[in-house]
């Protein structure tokens, strides 16, 4: 038992501290908005893109180590919590903005960021982390977009004045004209040019290139990326390693405390959802189902993967994303530092009563 509490202080501690470190330094001004707002992009498009390809590239061997009974599982998990946080959000508030804010914090954690770093510090599957990230990723996105766009607020429309024909279709002056931001084409486009998804694939199309290898040279591998380019791969490698750290620094430098009056109803239900009932549900039925059926067996090495997947806060990107789809973007900010202080909590204990369920 002491050493499963030790186990779970010296993979969590570590997580808070960092997170803490970036929030004094930018309450004591030795970090600048700016520098917060360039780290976030140098970490989202260039750190963790190198972190989730190293991952699949060294975790990875061949296609054949994909865990999809995780995967199949993952996803399913997902689509779950999305149902029921939708109930959820609908009769909690009558704000129809809020609405679509409580049901992505349901569902959308912090994978990326915190998620991947406590997966490292568990010791846990980092391969399997970054395989599930493929396919939660996208997913998390398609289901954001989705859960913004239909409670977002009304925009007013704005007449357009057409003074000639256009592909042959006659239009009048005053014809109100309307363009949906959040096309499906737009949406595919996003998740395409995600650098997340970018990381990962390109991880996966490396190791594509050293399974032909083997079915062509007779199990022999010719060309290695960390042998011949291994240059390159330490180049990428050192950006991998300070991809967390960084990451948890400016996370912590994002977060602001403001008034949280008039909306302490939403914080609340959207803060239990992500930190008590999305890991009770996501980490909870995996228990269950691999101790009594035959239909999913984790093993140990799987849990921390569910843990960061399902554990973790919602993502700060949530934030900037509900502004931008006309949703409560103050209810939005409030549920990423709220969820990420209460996840200090629930993380360890979860982690704890993973580590004694799996001794």
């Amino acid at each position: 038992m002491i050493d499963v509490l030790v186990t779970s202080i010296n993979a969590v501690v570590p997580i808070i501290l960092l997170i803490l470190l970036g929030y004094l330094l930018k309450r004591f001004k030795f970090l600048n908005d700016s520098f917060v707002k360039i780290g976030n992009k140098f970490v989202f498009k260039v750190c963790l893109p190198c972190m989730l390809f190293i991952n699949v590239y060294d975790g990875m061997s061949s296609f054949s180590d994909i865990r999809w009974d995780v995967v199949i599982y993952a996803v399913i998990a997902i689509l779950v919590i999305f149902g029921l946080g939708l109930i959820t959000a609908i009769l909690s508030t009558k704000k129809k903005n809020r609405r679509g804010v409580i049901l992505q914090c349901s569902f959308r954690s912090n994978f990326a960021i915190i998620g991947l770093a406590l997966v490292g510090s568990l010791g846990g599957d980092e391969g399997l982390a970054s395989i599930v990230s493929a396919f939660s990723i996208p997913i998390f996105n398609i289901l954001a977009v989705i859960a913004l766009s239909i409670f977002a607020e009304e925009e007013p429309a704005e007449p357009v004045q057409n003074t000639a024909m256009e592909a042959g279709a006659l239009s009048s002056p005053g014809v109100v004209a309307t363009k949906s931001k959040h096309s499906i084409k737009n949406i595919l486009l996003n998740i395409v040019k995600n650098p997340l998804i970018i990381g990962v694939v390109v991880g996966l199309v490396f190791v594509a290139v050293r399974e032909i290898e083997r079915a062509c040279c007779g199990g022999e591998i010719v060309f290695s990326f960390k042998v011949h380019l291994k240059f390159l791969y330490t180049c990428t490698s050192n950006l991998k390693a300070i991809a967390s750290p960084l990451a948890l620094i400016v996370l912590g430098g994002q977060f602001e405390f403001k008034a949280v009056k008039g909306m302490t109803k939403e914080i609340i239900v959207g803060t239990v959802w992500r930190v008590l009932l999305a890991p009770l549900i996501g980490i909870g039925v995996a228990i269950l189902l691999s101790a009594y059926t035959d239909l999913f067996t984790f093993g140990a090495d799987v849990y921390p993967t569910l843990i960061a997947l399902f554990g973790t806060p919602v993502a700060v990107s949530s934030a900037i994303m509900a502004g931008e789809m006309k949703n409560d973007e103050q209810l939005a900010t409030q549920l990423v530092v709220w969820t990420s202080l209460c996840s200090i909590v629930t993380i360890f204990v979860t982690v704890f009563i993973i580590g004694v369920i799996t001794v």
